[in-house]
């Protein structure tokens, strides 16, 4: 079992920068793969970046020129580090984890098996 605690959500204006922490508690192998999704009420839930066991990373071509995910492994953290915000950028975000690193970079949420309680963000234009 593991459990993901996501924080750092909040309003910024368009241009503006926040960083999403999600810290992963239980068993580590059950993290293999983490990514953060995004949702917003009537669609469905997108996924933005995924990391892997190593080094790998991977975006949806929407952030990938503006967030960068990054794992601090001492902390069991995930971070979402997300600069020049767009309005189209909000929404409530979702911490992800899975044991398996295959196909980490698909960014489908039914590979997912555990998630966050979520954070908002909001991006006024």
């Amino acid at each position: 079992q593991v459990l993901l605690v996501e924080s750092g959500g909040g309003s910024v204006q368009a241009g503006g920068c926040l960083r999403l922490s999600c810290v992963a508690s239980g068993a580590a192998h059950s993290s293999a793969c983490i990514a953060w999704f995004r949702q917003v009420p009537g669609k469905e839930r997108e996924g933005v970046a995924s990391a892997g066991s190593g080094v790998l990373t991977w975006y949806a071509d929407s952030v990938r020129t503006r967030f960068r995910i990054s794992r601090d492994r001492a902390k069991n953290t995930v971070y979402l580090q997300m600069n020049s915000m767009k309005p189209e950028d909000t929404g409530m975000y979702y911490c992800a984890a899975r044991q398996s690193v295959l196909n980490c970079g698909r960014l489908r949420e039914a590979d997912y098996n555990y998630w966050g309680q979520g954070t908002q963000v909001t991006v006024s234009s």
